[in-house]
């Protein structure tokens, strides 16, 4: 079992001598460069008189000057990725000490009208998502949102292991990260997908072949004239003749570099990252398909991406006035990039979308599988078909710190409901996150924060945090109302995990009291399972009614003139409440 503080530690050391070994390449490939810039400047100099020995010196000098530019590209890129790397162990050292509110919170995510995304922190400032996301693809982010929101439970054990499979290459997912986060990307997957498949050829199928008839006749005439076998004339002409052919097509070429620009830098962040998915060897199932996706092709996916941002990077030649109009005078190069786009998105139009997916879908089980090397303590929950829904020992909320944390036994059957009263701040809500926030997990195939855990598969639903709603003029009660019909739907045609706090606030006692009373009846009745919080102890008479509905309470003493609270589940019902020990104690009556 590695200590993940450790770890990232002694990447972030091993990083940080990697950078300084970059770093000096870097200053001495510069020097070579300065040197060698002079160095011919000055051979040039020198031999000027002799043109064949110019000629020969400036040919050498550029070649030479510009392998070491791109050596100097390679180890700036370099530098780039190790740095990235450096961040990425830092940020985790920072968020195993709870430091995260720095990061994105995912606040966009929430729902109030889904199952349970607006009730148990799951998304917003201090939330699961802030704590868990690492992805660095737009589409990562956003399926990962919805891996944490779909309620899904069908094969548990396979995501379990493609988990477990992913946290053993820590070093692989680093590198996945930093090679995303090297390349800013603005424009969504989605939109680039849409635009891809709605897109329909402009120019037509014969200007290839006129490009390349032209582009040989070319390279004859320059042949010609510098032998001397005609005049210079004839080039002229002919150049003239490629300009005005590329000027018949210039205002769908301008259409078609706008919208092709919009997309380059999304092509240039995923073909490593296809790449690196392609070349590595996996064993789970789930790994192993999604690999298969975009091995469909007779060309590596990432070749054909690679491909395709090196058509787009082409556009750019268009912004070198003597590149441009001497490649479309004599080659029409701005006919062969379009006709090269068009012909790439004809081909690939078709898969496109599914390889955007699989680097997506990695990208997300790469921070599920982070959040899992994070806590090797927390235990992947055993999978059972007994009548035990949840039966776990030390059960914890997975955001809190370990010293301050106080864990519960927690055993419930399926078909059974819990009422929990106790005083305020004695953990119910906590605890009724815990709860929620531990099937989301475990229906993700996360590990869960406990000691134990076995989990019979059953999806969610809460009703926790209600709100009135100016916009459609609508009373808190009546939201809370709607919530609840919600949920008496959906438990119609799927067995949930109900989990309530203080239903029915927006009412008289006695109203609530006796509304809540036949809610519960109507829950108890179905064919799910849950836990209702409540103040209202009259509730807990229910007990004696229904074999089903059991008591539990979290309780608050006073001990020398202050609360204390031990955050403890226990059976019963609470007697020992503190609204007035805390309005007296405040000062406030």
């Amino acid at each position: 079992m590695k200590n993940p503080f450790a770890f990232y530690a002694q990447q972030i050391k091993a990083l940080e001598q990697e950078a300084a070994i970059l770093k000096t390449k870097s200053l001495y490939l510069s020097i070579i460069r300065f040197a060698l810039f002079f160095g011919i400047c000055f051979l040039i100099y020198i031999t000027f008189g002799s043109y064949l020995a110019v000629f020969v010196i400036a040919f050498l000098g550029v070649l030479l000057f510009g392998f070491l530019v791109v050596k100097h590209i390679n180890l700036k890129t370099k530098r780039s990725i190790v740095d990235a790397k450096i961040k990425i162990n830092s940020t985790e050292i920072q968020v195993l000490n709870r430091d995260f509110h720095h990061l994105e919170t995912g606040a966009a995510f929430i729902n109030p009208a889904h199952y349970y995304s607006n009730d148990i922190d799951l998304f917003g400032k201090g939330s699961f998502f802030q704590y868990l996301n690492r992805t660095t693809t737009n589409e990562g982010k956003v399926a990962l949102a919805g891996v944490l929101t779909e309620n899904k439970i069908a094969d548990i054990v396979g995501k379990q292991k493609a988990l477990k499979e992913l946290s053993e290459k820590v070093i692989w997912r680093q590198h996945f990260a930093a090679l995303a986060s090297a390349v800013a990307v603005k424009d969504s997957s989605k939109a680039i997908v849409t635009w891809i498949s709605n897109y329909v050829s402009v120019f037509p199928k014969y200007l290839a072949t006129i490009q390349l008839g032209f582009s040989v006749c070319s390279l004859l005439l320059i042949g010609l004239v510098s032998f001397g076998v005609i005049s210079f004339t004839y080039l002229t002409i002919w150049f003239f003749i490629g300009l005005f052919i590329t000027t018949r097509f210039v205002k769908k070429t301008n259409n078609l570099y706008v919208e092709a620009n919009t997309v380059r830098e999304t092509f240039r962040q995923y073909h490593p990252l296809l790449n690196e998915i392609e070349r590595t060897s996996f064993s789970s199932k789930r790994l192993k398909e999604k690999q298969e996706i975009i091995n469909s092709e007779s060309k590596k996916a990432s070749a054909i991406f690679k491909e395709f941002a090196r058509i787009l990077d082409t556009y750019d030649q268009r912004n070198n006035i003597v590149i441009a109009v001497f490649g479309n005078g004599l080659f029409l190069s701005e006919v062969y990039n379009v006709c090269k786009t068009e012909k790439w998105i004809a081909t690939y139009k078709h898969t496109v979308e599914k390889w955007f997916e699989v680097v997506a879908f990695f990208d997300t089980q790469n921070s599920l599988a982070n959040f899992h090397f994070n806590h090797p303590k927390f235990i992947f929950p055993e999978i059972t078909a007994e009548k035990d829904v949840i039966s776990g020992v030390a059960l914890g909320h997975p955001l809190l710190k370990t010293e301050k944390r106080i864990d519960n036994d927690f055993k419930i059957n399926k078909e059974e409901f819990f009422i929990v009263t106790g005083a305020n701040m004695a953990g119910k809500s906590t605890f009724l996150r815990t709860i929620s926030l531990s099937i989301v997990m475990a229906n993700c195939g996360l590990p869960v924060c406990a000691t134990s855990f076995k989990y019979a598969p059953i999806k969610l639903i809460t009703s926790m945090r209600t709100s009135d709603s100016l916009a459609e003029d609508e009373s808190y009660f009546y939201s809370e109302l709607k919530r609840l019909k919600y949920i008496v739907e959906a438990i119609k045609e799927t067995d949930y995990f109900i989990i309530l706090d203080e239903i029915l606030k927006g009412t008289n006692s006695k109203d609530k009291a006796i509304g809540s009373k036949k809610f519960i009846e109507k829950l108890s009745k179905s064919k799910s399972t849950g836990i209702i919080a409540t103040h209202d102890v009259s509730l807990c008479e229910l007990e004696k009614e229904d074999a089903a509905i059991k008591n539990y309470y979290f309780d608050a003493e006073v001990n020398n003139d202050e609360l204390h609270f031990d955050y403890t589940l226990k059976k019963g019902i609470c007697e020992n409440m503190n609204a007035s020990f805390l309005l007296k104690k405040m000062e406030i009556i």
